[in-house]
């Protein structure tokens, strides 16, 4: 990892590690609004004016590679290390799928600077991008699926340019720490 995005790495696993935990009062908070009796939604139609996205895994299985979100996340092993890894079988369930974009949201600053530092831009997502996304993080068996080859040529090659930059830095440190003689 780049030295210099220590602090930004630190941040991000802070803000993100808590997704992976559903807390009891969380599981409580969403039992309650689930039996609120709010808008109910019938066949994704919430109400007059929502709708809720289909969660298509497979797509969000092309997405996660695609968009770049592997170059710092991994799925079985996978992908980058430099944000916590997202395998289905870590994750705590049932998730609310606005949960999870709210503590996104949380770590949303560390993780531009990221998307910055190792993509050269902000990842762009639509919402049905997310919601295929947080279908694919929680879905076990579309993450079986998930390999090298789902990973498109120019994101391997970024991710092989980040790796040896970094074992380039590496070694530059270790040398600058050796005794002199």
């Amino acid at each position: 990892m780049h030295k210099r995005n220590t602090i930004a790495t630190a941040a991000l696993i802070a803000a993100l590690m808590p997704m992976f935990v559903l807390l009891p009062a969380d599981r409580a908070a969403a039992n309650m609004h689930g039996a609120a009796g709010g808008a109910q939604m019938e066949g994704g139609q919430m109400g007059p004016v929502l709708m809720m996205p289909s969660m298509n895994a497979a797509r969000g299985r092309k997405l996660f590679a695609s968009k770049g979100c592997v170059v710092c996340h991994s799925i079985n092993g996978v992908g980058g290390k430099d944000a916590p890894a997202l395998d289905a079988s870590t994750m705590r369930g049932p998730m609310n799928p606005f949960e999870f974009a709210a503590r996104m949201w949380r770590g949303a600053e560390a993780m531009i600077y990221m998307q910055q530092e190792e993509l050269g831009e902000q990842i762009d997502l639509t919402g049905d991008d997310l919601s295929d996304i947080i279908a694919f993080v929680h879905d076990p068996e579309e993450q079986k699926k998930f390999s090298e080859a789902d990973i498109p040529e120019q994101v391997r090659e970024l991710m092989k340019h980040i790796e040896e930059s970094e074992e380039g830095e590496d070694e530059a440190e270790h040398r600058s720490n050796a005794p002199k003689e």
